[in-house]
């Protein structure tokens, strides 16, 4: 409990963590690149980040562009920002808020590219609602997004995978949807830069195939 409080007053502390409680937390919306960055780059977000892997490592690879990690819980996202400060990377930022809110901090077409890395897969039918490829979600996604940026999701997760995927084939319209099963043997290999969250490796040592898809909105 003592490392918990000490790791949420750092967190309070970094200017590369927007939380409730911080001025621009309720005003950031629109505002990112002049408020965040102080540049004119575009914005890339991970949507769940856990502790954030992934955005910085994109961050790391792409210096011209902002990358945003979204997650609820604070102590993960202490860890991303404290390896973001530790690298000195200041076009890596996080926020911390629910997915369901996300309407509130970005305006209608301020993204430029979005990422969903090995959500919880909500496995049980009467979760269904709760996934964050469900249409409620996808609706924020949309709306955040740029009409020609795309939306790019991994798991390891077979269910999800073809959830999502015969939602989006059947009922959510989407343009340009292209999808493998098995991403480590698949074209699509490089478009995710070698990058990978801790549960990806921890999956992928096991013997699952990582299912990737990307598509526009």
């Amino acid at each position: 409990m003592r490392q918990k409080t000490k790791r949420f007053a750092e967190n309070f502390a970094r200017p590369n963590v927007l939380e409730p409680g911080k001025e621009m937390y309720e005003r950031i919306k629109g505002r990112w690149r002049e408020h965040m960055f102080n540049n004119s780059n575009d914005l890339v977000v991970e949507l769940g980040c856990g502790k954030g892997e992934y955005t910085v490592g994109l961050g790391r690879r792409f210096p011209g562009s902002n990358f945003i990690g979204i997650d609820i819980k604070g102590e993960r996202l202490w860890v991303g920002s404290k390896m973001a400060i530790d690298e000195g990377l200041e076009n890596v930022a996080f926020l911390r808020t629910q997915m369901l809110f996300l309407e509130k901090f970005f305006e209608e077409n301020e993204v430029s590219e979005m990422w969903l890395t090995f959500p919880d897969p909500r496995p049980k039918a009467r979760d269904a609602k709760r996934r964050l490829t469900f249409p409620r979600y996808l609706d924020l996604y949309r709306h955040a997004l740029q009409p020609e940026g795309w939306f790019k999701f991994k798991t390891d997760n077979t269910g999800l995978f073809d959830y999502t995927l015969e939602l989006l084939q059947s009922k959510y319209p989407v343009r340009n949807l292209t999808y493998t099963k098995d991403l480590y043997r698949s074209p699509m290999l490089e478009e995710h830069y070698g990058l990978k969250t801790k549960y990806e490796t921890i999956f992928s040592e096991k013997g699952e195939t990582i299912k990737y898809m990307k598509f526009q909105f």
